[in-house]
């Protein structure tokens, strides 16, 4: 195996603008010795005895997009599990489902978005809601998951979990929508996974978040706050370009829009702060140059990771 040159603070500078140009991500000085320890395999992998090499890799090699994509997976935090932040997810169920569901009557569709979904537990977690709360009979009701992430997107369209992803799961829905498997981990149920998928996006793409369509809620959880201002605030109008009016935005405990924008309404709930697009809203930021969409689009629909449950 090739010995590896520590990572010295230049180099990391040069690599962490490469990331964050990539994803908007923010590195600070403080997390070199992190970034460093998270990245040597892939130097290892590639046969580089020193980070300098590793930026030249990634700025001039024809496969450099390709392993930029691979850093920022390898150094991003895909930490989660069924039921996190219950009281959100107690919120949403009792006081905004109800009233998407009458506000949208006459299409009887309803579309909710998983943005930066890890592992796949978040849209697990709200299809097993939706099912205990009944979905109407004849509504088209979908959940897309998306994470930065493919190796995380193939481990949720896998749809199995094991012991610590149920550390704050009730009892119920394990035994109502999962089996046991032989390696004494769990796997989604049929009805459950029915109502989800999975892709790779880039949340700072958006000529491939335009790709979406329009939707009705978005969950967005401890995102946000890894992304610099520029970026986060990119994301934030990208979703409420997706968002259908009367559309809602939850976002993580620690993540506010009250200093970003003043586009979405807060809306208070008995436990939580939700943000909503207004139904008498009307498009109030640039659209997307139509040639840029159908370029993502054409990307697209090469990718094998896009789309799938």
């Amino acid at each position: 195996m090739t010995s590896v040159a520590p990572l010295a603070l230049e180099e990391f500078r040069l690599i962490r603008e490469l990331i964050l140009k990539y994803c908007g991500v923010v590195l600070t000085d403080d997390q070199r010795g992190y970034v460093e320890r998270r990245l040597r395999d892939r130097l290892a992998f590639l046969s580089l005895s020193d980070f300098r090499a590793y930026y030249r890799y990634l700025r001039f090699d024809p496969a450099g997009p390709q392993e930029i994509e691979d850093a920022a997976e390898s150094i991003t935090t895909h930490e989660t599990y069924f039921f996190r932040e219950e009281y959100q997810l107690r919120a949403f169920r009792d006081e905004v489902l109800g009233a998407l569901y009458d506000a949208r009557r006459g299409a009887r569709r309803l579309a909710l978005w998983s943005a930066g979904c890890s592992t796949g537990e978040e849209p697990y977690t709200l299809a097993m809601l939706l099912l205990e709360a009944g979905i109407p009979r004849g509504w088209d009701v979908r959940i897309f998951g998306s994470d930065l992430s493919r190796r995380v997107i193939a481990h949720a369209r896998r749809g199995i979990y094991g012991p610590s992803s149920f550390r704050a799961c009730p009892d119920r829905y394990r035994s109502q929508y999962f089996r046991p498997t032989s390696d004494g981990q769990h796997e989604v149920s049929r009805e459950v996974r029915a109502l989800c998928h999975f892709g790779q996006l880039n949340l700072v793409d958006a000529a491939r978040v335009a790709l979406i369509g329009k939707l009705d809620v978005i969950f967005c959880r401890n995102v946000l706050i890894y992304l610099e201002p520029t970026a986060r605030r990119a994301v934030v109008d990208q979703f409420y370009r997706r968002l259908s009016p009367g559309g809602v935005l939850l976002l993580g405990h620690s993540e506010s829009l009250l200093s970003m924008t003043t586009a979405f309404e807060p809306v208070v709930l008995s436990s939580d702060l939700v943000y909503r697009r207004s139904a008498q809203q009307v498009e109030s930021l640039p659209a997307l140059p139509e040639s840029t969409v159908e370029a993502a689009r054409a990307s697209a629909e090469g990718d094998p990771a896009r789309g799938g449950r």
